[in-house]
């Protein structure tokens, strides 16, 4: 069921957000090469902890760290390391859900370390176009949710990416997961609900420089390309409010 927010909740989702955008502002600069991912889970949990913030992807059915941090051909759901190197030419995912006084908000930037190579850099360039047509594609009056997905199906097809499927967006706010879902593609088989005033939902493409093909490691988190190209993670959490849609999570 979707919940729709009222103004008192959205401006709690609000600040959340813009606290998660301050954390990316501050902890993304920093991650470079010869770092773990565990130290980038580590950068962000001071800063979630100095600012008075928790992160509940820890403990949500297991999962051990307040980050997913996904490199190369790991598309989602990462979980840090001190084992995982960052290595010039890598291309790494920062997911990340933040709750302050009970709002949750989340978000994922996706960057390149040190000099990466054109075919990695331009599917981070298209990822990252992909996510704002979508956003664009929910901002249009009457949108639906399938709206979002053939904005970015359509443009990431143009060049020959695999669409993640078994993976969408969602709605935010009360808690990490809610209703409706927001897949990054279009099928009959989907509900298509319009967006109304009031939800509150997180847009993430998820695309694949080959194959959308995908396969779930051993340790039952990681989620990784079935061919092992390189993958790529960008995410918004918005607002559809009375005056239109606002991306909350950007500073």
């Amino acid at each position: 069921m979707i919940e729709l927010k009222s103004e008192k909740d959205i401006d709690g989702i609000r600040k959340s957000c813009k606290l998660l955008a301050e954390l990316f502002e501050e902890v993304g600069p920093q991650i470079q090469e010869g770092m773990s991912t565990l130290d980038v889970d580590s950068l962000c949990h001071d800063f979630m902890k100095r600012h008075h913030a928790t992160g509940p992807c820890k403990g949500y059915m297991g999962y051990p760290n307040v980050t997913c941090v996904s490199v190369n051909d790991t598309v989602i759901h990462g979980i840090p390391s001190r084992s995982i190197i960052l290595h010039e030419g890598d291309i790494v995912s920062v997911d990340i859900c933040l709750e302050k006084d009970g709002y949750v908000s989340d978000s994922t930037h996706t960057y390149e370390i040190g000099k990466v190579s054109e075919e990695v850099h331009q599917l981070n360039v298209v990822t990252n176009k992909c996510l704002y047509l979508g956003i664009e594609a929910a901002s249009q009056p009457h949108a639906r949710i399938q709206d979002i997905g053939a904005a970015v199906s359509g443009y990431a097809r143009k060049f020959g990416y695999g669409v993640v499927r078994d993976y969408c967006g969602h709605g935010v706010g009360y808690s990490i997961h809610e209703d409706p879902e927001v897949p990054n593609y279009v099928s009959l088989a989907n509900p298509n609900p319009r967006l109304r005033p009031g939800m509150v939902i997180a847009i993430e493409p998820m695309i694949n420089m080959g194959t959308y093909r995908v396969r779930t490691e051993k340790d039952g988190w990681g989620v990784k390309t079935l061919d092992g190209k390189p993958a790529c993670h960008w995410e918004h959490t918005v607002a559809i409010t009375d005056k239109g849609l606002e991306i909350l999570t950007q500073l």
